[in-house]
Formats: C-alpha cells, structure tokens, sequence
C-alpha cells in the first residue's frame, strides 16, 4: 500500500518541483539547488515503486542522466547554458526513460527557441542595453511537462 502511495504521490511532487523552477528562473533567472537535488533525489524512489530492477535498468537510466549532464555541461562551459538549467535537465532526466527523455529534449529545443526569439523580440523592442539572459529552466519545465503528462495521467488507469 505504501508503494502505491509513493508511486502516485512522487510524479505529483515532480510536478510542483517543476512548475516552482520554472516560475523560479523567469523570475530570477535562478533555480535553485534544493530543487534540483529533490528532483534528483526522488527518482531513485520513483524508479523503486515503478518496479525497475537495479540491474540493468536502473544502471541504464542513470547511465542516460550522466550523459546528458555531461553534453549539457559542455553548455554551460561555453557559456550557453546556466548551471541551474544544467542541474535541472540533469535531474529530469532520471526520471525518464530513453524515448521519453528524447521527446523532453526536443520538445525543450523548440520551446527554447521560441521562448529565445519573444525575449531577442522584446529585448529590441524595449532598446535595452542590458544583456539578454533567457530563463531556459522555463523551456526545460515546458518539455518536461510535455513528456511528464503521461506518466501523470497514468496514475490514475
């Protein structure tokens, strides 16, 4: 019964993490740690109460994460990417498998250079001096709620 609990209650958790980054970094333009390291933190349990064995699958969707951490830290080297953002798309991606993981990426591209052409359009428009920062966390929470809805909705079939 607890299990049960858990495994419906997590994916909710996960939402609320999400949506609180994302209004977080268009705020501020921050995300902060605690969010990150929950996300992370949680998707051990998740993977515990949906059944996934340690070995291979476990392995394979931390193996997945540590890749796309790692891609997206070359990001942020460059200066492209915040670390909030890195550490957010890092911590995501724990929670979904491959295809899913894939979907999120792309769905968060696009939403990102949307998202990046309204602000270049506005930041011109308002003939601002300063440097642009987009809130990329908003585009990462964009594409993980595009990919999320389904193992939300799947709680309750």
């Amino acid at each position: 019964m607890a299990w049960s609990v858990l495994h419906w209650l997590l994916p909710a958790i996960l939402l609320l993490l999400l949506l609180s980054a994302g209004i977080e970094d268009a705020r501020t333009r921050e995300i902060a740690n605690w969010k990150n390291a929950a996300i992370a933190l949680l998707a051990p349990l998740w993977w515990v109460t949906s059944g996934l064995a340690p070995w291979p699958d476990m392995a394979i969707q931390f193996g997945m994460a540590l890749i796309v951490f790692a891609l997206f830290c070359v990001a942020f080297h460059f200066g492209q990417m915040g670390g909030g953002d890195v550490k957010l798309i890092g911590a995501l991606a724990l929670w979904l498998p491959l295809t899913p993981l894939l979907q999120m990426l792309l769905v968060m591209s696009l939403a990102g250079g949307v998202l990046t052409l309204v602000m270049l359009a506005d930041h011109r428009i308002r003939k601002s001096q300063r440097i642009l920062e987009v809130p990329y966390g908003v585009a990462i929470v964009f594409g993980g709620l595009a990919v999320l809805h389904e193992l939300l909705l799947n709680q309750f079939a």
